[in-house]
């Protein structure tokens, strides 16, 4: 039996899961990452505990398999995507917290960009949007304002990288710096065309490409893992930014397939085949992936609020215990009664890209409970959904038929029948929702030899359940206009 080992290091936590080379998980092991928000708009974690959490399960995923390290053929690699960390290149010591994707302090210096008119450019050559949740700004704002970075990123004493790039450096012990070519294409510093990195954005944006890891295709040999860390030297071949994994381990491997991923935020990716399609919508082009010398574009919907929302309700009002009660409080009504929330703590994604729209519940009335708002906040989920696929069917030739899902809160049954109503597609869940780790795997599995072409890794999807749409038009109209309504109060007067 060929077992191969995913590091799936999201927002939240750090995961180990061992496949084997039907796609069954053998062992999962898992533990929390801390965030910190020190202020307004700024979120942050330790890129050293981050690091620590990542080893640490993959001793424990092997000890609960039951497997030795000798055993696994390949490590895949997938990853929270435009968190960025900096770190010393001789002692491999990080140099300022790790900055998330969901953070906004580099918000001023967007605006500055898109004043001196840079849109256009900028989305031309890397198919993104200018907006605080790329590494870009995260990175310049870390060279301008931790002392000593600058002078440091001149000598040439700085890395810098995604967080697969932290990874490698340090399952190597400092003997790689890379980056894979999906996560480069969310630094909003890779040409998109030629997949390398953009001499006039580096000038632009004044970046010492000193600093820069090298790119490299998702199915590269990388190395050995170092001698001493696991018990056993494991090859590293495959490495996805972790909504690209999903697409991957989802076997959207057509044009014209489709994934949504309900985690911290939704991401919906669509492939659009080897051709750059640029969005009219204001959403991204994104590199799906690169393997068998091939490379994959996809159209790509951020919703920001995702499963994040679910965690608010838990911690920032406390009307559940723990996020699974959710489904059952908001079945305990028929209906939200009229109110919605409109979850833009953090801004809002595309394809709005407000990053100064507020949060708002609105529509409450004297009879509203905390069943309503625990209704409301799932279904916000589903309708900051609809309006990316409204804007990726705006973009596209074919019609989407069906929309494949995965993540923590696709397991939420009335969440996803609320979510195949209002989109009018059905939605499909698979047996496995492990489907982030399980591309990293796959695309691990398929550099190794353990796959011979993508077929071999189609064969392992497993259809759990299909939600087909239940809602009369009229029902729908009514619930959009009302989202519609309740979005518009919440931007802000851009």
């Amino acid at each position: 039996m060929s077992y191969l080992l995913a590091l799936d290091q999201g927002t939240t936590s750090s995961r180990a899961i061992i496949f084997n080379e039907h796609g069954q998980v053998q062992a999962t092991a898992q533990r929390e990452t801390q965030i910190l928000t020190p202020h307004s708009g700024w979120v942050e974690q330790d890129a050293q505990e981050i690091w620590s959490n990542q080893i640490a399960v993959v001793q424990q995923a092997l000890a609960t398999a039951g497997i030795l390290a000798k055993d696994i053929c390949a490590i895949g690699v997938t990853n929270q995507r435009e968190t960025t960390v900096v770190w010393d290149k001789r002692t491999g010591k990080p140099l300022a917290p790790a900055i998330i994707w969901q953070d906004r302090r580099a918000a001023d210096w967007c605006n500055q960009l898109i004043q001196k008119n840079q849109i256009q450019l900028i989305q031309d050559k890397t198919g993104l949007r200018i907006d605080p949740y790329f590494s870009a700004g995260k990175l310049v704002w870390l060279l301008e304002h931790v002392n000593g970075l600058k002078a440091l990123a001149q000598q040439g004493h700085v890395a810098f990288g995604t967080i697969d790039s932290w990874l490698i450096w340090n399952l190597t012990q400092g003997a790689e710096h890379v980056i894979e070519a999906s996560n480069a294409s969310r630094t909003m510093l890779m040409n998109l065309h030629r997949q390398k990195w953009d001499e006039d954005l580096l000038e632009l944006f004044q970046i010492p490409a000193s600093v820069l890891p090298k790119i490299i295709t998702s199915d590269s040999y990388i190395a050995d893992t170092a001698t001493g860390l696991l018990g056993a030297n494991i090859p590293i071949t495959g490495i996805l930014g972790d909504q690209q994994a999903a697409l991957f381990g989802q076997s959207c491997f057509e044009v014209g397939t489709a994934k949504n991923t309900y985690g911290t935020g939704c991401f919906m990716l669509f492939n659009t085949g080897n051709q750059v399609r640029f969005s009219k919508n204001k959403l991204l082009t994104t590199l799906a992936w690169q393997c068998q010398n091939q490379t994959h574009f996809a159209l790509e919907g951020s919703v920001f609020m995702a499963g994040a929302v679910v965690q608010w309700l838990r911690d920032g009002l406390g009307i559940i215990q723990q996020s699974s009660d959710v489904e059952h409080l908001a079945n305990s009504v028929t209906s939200s009664d009229g109110v919605v929330l409109v979850p833009a703590f953090t801004g809002l994604g595309a394809p709005h890209w407000d990053s100064e729209a507020r949060a708002l519940l609105c529509g409450m009335s004297r009879g509203t409970n905390k069943a309503h708002i625990a209704r409301a906040a799932l279904e916000s989920i589903a309708f900051q959904v609809s309006d990316v696929l409204s804007a990726m069917q705006s973009d596209l030739d074919h019609p989407l038929k069906e929309l494949r899902v995965d993540g923590g809160a696709s397991q939420n049954d009335m969440l996803m029948q609320f979510q195949a109503d209002i989109l009018n597609v059905p939605v499909l869940r698979p047996k496995m929702l492990e489907s982030t780790a399980w591309g990293a795997a796959a695309m691990a599995g398929l550099k190794a030899g353990v796959f011979s072409d993508l077929s071999e890794i189609s064969a392992s999807w497993q259809l759990d359940r299909v939600f087909e749409p239940q809602m009369n038009a009229a029902e729908r109209a009514e619930h959009l206009a009302r989202w519609q309504q309740a979005l518009k109060r919440a931007k802000s007067d851009l």
